[in-house]
């Protein structure tokens, strides 16, 4: 494990598990990585001058909340008032000295508040004046996210701060935008800011608003019941003012020979980072990470090394955690080194390390819940049984309890070491897409 650390970013730490031992013949070399960044107090590299200022008392950070004003969110009409209360919730949790913007969204984007083409820098009388100006806000028209996440970004823009932040909710379907625009969007939007994604009620697709999320680098989830957005919005902007550092990237260097077959977060979500590498040199790739607080994240790094004979050893990638300078340089925050060493000693070479057999497991359980959710929604009751089983069993195995409740109302557990269940002949739809939605959450492994 190595340091390093300047007063004015929080320190990060890398440490590296795996199995080190080849057979000869072998070429494939897991390493989880545990990254942690520790330390508080300090925004994108810069000290702060009070919480959410940057240097020279300028904003450290931006954020703009996006609320679905279509014409779904007045049934029931509560879900509107709901949204509200929880915007207003969100906007008392923004520390003063953050740049913020509320946008309505619906087949258009419209800025709420400031309304003025940029954002308000949070304090007592603006937090009052957004407040007052989402009294205005009505349910009516279609859906267009994509437009709203322009909006954000336009909007973000004009602030210059390390950390840019969304929080997007919606109750529908993205019925009036093409799939190719929302993508098109997506890909103009990633890097530029982060974008926590919620679904209130059952109306809204799963695959849609995952993939918003995955493709900002934010969270996603379900809320089920519109009277739990309040709590939910609340501590969705706590953990964004909590962020201190933005940008962070993984970078990848494989020695000539070596490459790099796959590159997963695995906690406290899997996320698959492999196609988004962005080259960076010779034999070297970065892997985005998203802004970071106070938080440990695991990743799991897969290298296919050249053959090599017993007793030799070589280094089958460096890693190292930067942070890109205003002049185009890196700062190196932290390093650690995946290694591979070719035995003869058949009980060192097929030894499976516990943090990677347990994140593999993880990574299937994922998987297994959508393929098994996808296989029952087509009528293919063998294939969902099956999965879901496997899923049962995963989860039981991993002490992944909160992933077992929930696929505890989707199945019948006649047996969950063996992996024996039934389907639930009527199960309701906030169960099967809560499963859905929460399928990627892991449970890291038990010391």
């Amino acid at each position: 494990m190595a340091n390093f650390s300047k007063s004015n970013v929080p320190q990060f730490s890398v440490d590296i598990y795996q199995n080190e031992y080849l057979p000869e013949g072998g070429r494939e070399v897991n390493a989880i990585v545990t990254v942690t960044s520790t330390g508080g107090g300090t925004s994108g590299g810069h000290p702060l001058a009070a919480p959410g200022y940057g240097v020279d008392g300028a904003p450290g950070g931006a954020v703009v909340i996006m609320v679905d004003c279509s014409g779904s969110m007045d049934y029931p009409p509560t879900k509107m008032r709901n949204a509200r209360d929880a915007t207003a919730a969100a906007i008392d949790t923004i520390r003063d000295g953050v740049a913020f913007a509320v946008v309505g969204g619906t087949h258009q984007a419209r800025e709420v508040y400031p309304a003025n083409g940029g954002l308000a820098v949070a304090g007592e009388q603006t937090r009052g004046q957004a407040k007052q100006a989402l009294r205005k806000l009505t349910a009516g028209g279609g859906t267009a996210i994509g437009t709203w996440l322009r909006l954000a970004d336009r909007l973000l823009a004009t602030a210059d701060v390390p950390i840019r932040h969304g929080i997007l909710l919606t109750d529908g379907r993205n019925e009036h935008e093409k799939p190719e625009d929302l993508r098109a969007t997506l890909e103009a939007c990633a890097g530029r800011f982060t974008c926590d994604a919620r679904g209130v009620g059952t109306d809204w697709e799963v695959k849609e608003l995952t993939g918003i999320a995955s493709a900002m680098l934010g969270s996603v989830d379900i809320v089920a019941d519109p009277a739990g957005l309040k709590a939910d919005f609340q501590a969705m902007m706590e953990t964004a003012m909590g962020k201190e550092v933005a940008d962070v990237g993984l970078r990848l260097w494989t020695p000539q020979g070596s490459e790099i077959k796959f590159v997963k977060q695995v906690a406290p979500t899997v996320e698959d980072l492999t196609a988004r590498r962005t080259e960076a040199g010779p034999r070297a790739g970065d892997y985005p990470t998203g802004s970071w607080g106070d938080e440990s994240r695991d990743y799991h790094v897969c290298v296919q090394v050249p053959n090599a004979g017993v007793g030799q050893e070589m280094l089958a990638a460096r890693l190292s955690l930067v942070l890109p300078q205003p002049d185009g340089t890196s700062q190196v925050l932290s390093q650690g080194l995946v290694r591979a060493v070719w035995t003869d000693d058949m009980a060192a070479s097929t030894r499976i390390n516990p943090q990677v057999a347990h994140y593999t497991g993880q990574a299937e359980l994922a998987s297994v819940i959508q393929e098994g959710l996808e296989a029952r929604k087509s009528g293919d009751i063998d294939g969902a049984t099956a999965k879901l089983g496997r899923a049962v069993q995963l989860a039981s195995a991993s002490g992944n309890d909160d992933t077992a409740k929930l696929l505890a109302k989707v199945v019948d557990v006649v047996d969950a070491p063996s992996g024996t269940v039934r389907l639930k002949a009527r199960v309701a739809d906030a169960d099967e897409m809560t499963l859905e939605t929460r399928s990627t959450k892991t449970v890291r492994v038990k010391k």
